[in-house]
């Protein structure tokens, strides 16, 4: 059953997210050190090229080529997370990202603290350390995590790959008549975030909520042609979900 978190942002708006499987972590940094090492050898054969085999005889070159090694991993592990918020190559593939707790997005200090500790979650330990963290930690945290502040999301839950019918749980109503039926103009994915938009704010009833209910039902009325604005937002949202199912079913 995958894990989920939930962070509350700057603007006191709670969001739930889905944790990255430990699957995902281990095949995108599989699919970093593969970056890195193909980078590596490029940058080991131009040294080559340049300066012939035996620039590479003394012991000095020999240290600093594996040294190399490391020097990449970690600048491309900096770089990627900070100027790509939080993703790098192998993230992007595995579609998850790094977030903080806090709902900011990674800072210099947590992306080089994530990669400093690598050297115990990943390389020293031969990822066995950080594999046994994010698989029994709540949060699903190694140790560049926690000390970071910091989770590893999936941008796209896996909870879209569900049929509407498979969520919403509403009988079948065979005398109903759908009040808009314009409804199915929008797809599964609108309604879902509907519905979801609907159980935030019933767990977290806050100003915050309360305006992105205000905003969706703005959004959606020229969309359906509706030119009154609802008494009750609420009340109008659930029948536009009541109605989508009816109507596609």
């Amino acid at each position: 059953m995958a894990k989920t978190i939930e962070i509350t942002t700057t603007q006191n708006v709670t969001i739930e997210y889905e944790l990255a499987l430990l699957r995902e972590r281990i095949i995108g940094w599989l699919l970093d050190v593969l970056a890195v090492m193909i980078t590596w050898f490029i940058l080991f054969m131009v040294a080559r090229a340049i300066g012939g085999d035996e620039i590479f005889e003394s012991t000095g070159w020999q240290i600093a080529i594996f040294l190399l090694i490391f020097l990449l991993f970690f600048v491309y592990n900096i770089l990627f997370e900070i100027l790509n918020i939080g993703q790098t190559l192998g993230k992007m593939a595995m579609s998850t990202k790094v977030v903080r707790l806090d709902g900011k997005d990674p800072e210099w200090s947590d992306v080089l603290l994530r990669a400093v500790m690598h050297l115990v979650d990943s390389i020293f330990s031969f990822g066995v350390i950080g594999a046994m963290l994010v698989k029994t930690t709540p949060r699903a945290q190694r140790l560049g995590d926690m000390a970071a502040n910091t989770t590893v999301i999936k941008i796209q839950g896996s909870r879209f790959n569900f049929r509407l019918n498979d969520i919403l749980s509403i009988a079948t109503l065979d005398n109903y008549q759908p009040v808009y039926p314009q409804v199915r103009r929008l797809n599964e994915r609108d309604m879902i975030f509907i519905k979801t938009a609907i159980t935030r704010y019933q767990r977290f009833p806050n100003q915050a909520h309360e305006e992105v209910i205000e905003d969706l039902v703005s959004h959606l009325m020229p969309l359906l042609d509706i030119e009154t604005r609802p008494l009750n937002r609420l009340e109008f949202l659930k029948t536009l979900l009541r109605d989508y199912i009816v109507l596609t079913r």
